[in-house]
């Protein structure tokens, strides 16, 4: 990407300049946009290059809209920042003290609120020993350094340490959506994703600039379940582990990868305007699956929901765990401007990703997904595949390690 430039380097100071809430004018605004790439190259040979490591486990990389820095989540409690593929010495934040972290518990989704630059705030999700929070946080007067103490928004209380889902992205309409699963164990135990009062197993979606009564939200009026059913945080139900998902930057379709029991890893895509109320099927089914008939550990003993798929959702792309799948990494429409034929491809893969490769796959106009392997050899334990403000990917791993995906002849 070449080094920083000047006008780059107003983008970040700004950001800290308008942190207290002081707007930009709209020809600031303009003046802040980041460049596309000088040289966009064409082909479809994908490579990974490696442009640092963090301390922890990396799991995912972000960016404020307009910001020329990349911004890693690590799973103990810190968020860093690469200026240029250069790690910065100070931490932009660290919750390490107030979370529970390790296997799949830890900090593990940031979303920076669509008015970053004038407003400075931006939200975490993280676990605890009993429950799954997102919390408010905020920028101080230095760019990279958040003020340390951040305001709980939203506390979802959990039984078990696993399916913690941990996406959090701000939507299109400018609601912040918010990926839970079902709670842990095995087969739902609790039977929650179906439980439309319960919070786990769901993508939520709320308004975080106005508050309801008591709260530190609202609940958007188009929820399905606003005026009774259910609850009103409650958008998209029937999920076991959403770890990650993401909205595809020009279309608003939502790709959402759902982790399976031990059947099968899978795919769904939901477009613009066909999102809200949707049944993904846990823990009626897993994939295509009606688990009160499977033979693998979905089914459980006792009342079983029936095998009807009225209403449900059946994903679009499914991978069998006896093909070496073991938990679905969903990454993100490519939308950047290097590589031109990575455009409108969405990159996936899995979490033993040197057994699955990185897959790509795009919406054919009935719905249904051209999926392709890319042959692409991965390192194993990818975490996310995400972009930054100018749309590049980057695939970061357990193993602390980060890569941009890259394309050529």
């Amino acid at each position: 990407m070449g080094a920083m430039t000047k006008s780059a380097l107003a983008i970040v100071r700004c950001v800290a300049a308008c942190g207290g809430g002081s707007a930009k004018t709209d020809a600031a605004v303009d003046a802040a946009r980041l460049p596309g790439c000088e040289t966009p190259i064409a082909g479809t040979t994908l490579s990974l290059r490696q442009v640092n490591s963090v301390d922890d486990a990396a799991m995912l990389v972000t960016a404020p809209s307009l910001d020329p820095r990349r911004f890693v989540v690590e799973r103990g409690g810190a968020i860093r920042i690469f200026v240029d593929d250069q790690l910065l010495p100070t931490p932009f934040l660290d919750v390490s003290n107030n979370i529970a972290a390790g296997g799949e518990q830890g900090l593990l989704g940031l979303a920076f609120h669509p008015q970053y630059a004038t407003n400075g705030l931006f939200f975490i999700f993280y676990t605890t020993s009993n429950s799954n929070v997102v919390s408010r946080c905020s920028v101080t007067a230095d760019p990279n350094v958040a003020n340390p103490t951040c305001t709980p928004v939203l506390v979802v209380p959990d039984f078990a340490g696993n399916h913690n889902g941990g996406m959090i992205e701000f939507g299109p309409d400018g609601y912040l959506y918010i990926g839970t699963g079902d709670g842990g164990g095995g087969g739902d135990p609790m039977r929650t994703a179906q439980n439309t009062n319960n919070l786990l197993g769901k993508i939520l979606r709320i308004d975080v600039d106005t508050k309801d009564t008591g709260k530190e939200y609202s609940s958007p009026s188009t929820n399905p379940y606003v005026a009774g059913g259910g609850a009103p945080e409650v958008f998209i139900l029937g999920l076991r582990n959403p770890w990650r998902w993401s909205f595809d930057k020009e279309t608003g379709d939502l790709w959402i990868g759902d982790v399976g029991q031990g059947g099968s890893e899978e795919l769904t895509v939901l477009r613009a305007g066909e999102q809200v109320g949707r049944n993904l099927g846990w823990s009626r089914y897993e994939g295509t699956i009606c688990c009160d008939t499977a033979s693998d550990s979905c089914r459980q003993t006792g009342t079983q929901y029936p095998c009807d798929p009225t209403n449900i959702v059946m994903p679009q792309d499914e991978h069998l765990r006896n093909e070496g799948w073991i938990s679905i990494v969903a990454g993100e429409v490519y939308r950047g401007s290097c590589y031109t034929d990575m455009i409108g491809w969405h990159f996936y893969t899995d979490h033993a990703s040197r057994n699955a490769g990185l897959w790509k796959a795009r919406l054919r106009s009935d719905g249904s997904l051209e999926v392709v392997d890319t042959n692409l050899a991965l390192p194993d334990n990818v975490a996310s595949i995400h972009a930054d403000a100018r749309g590049e990917l980057f695939l970061t791993t357990t193993s602390n390690t980060i890569y941009h995906i890259e394309a050529g002849p």
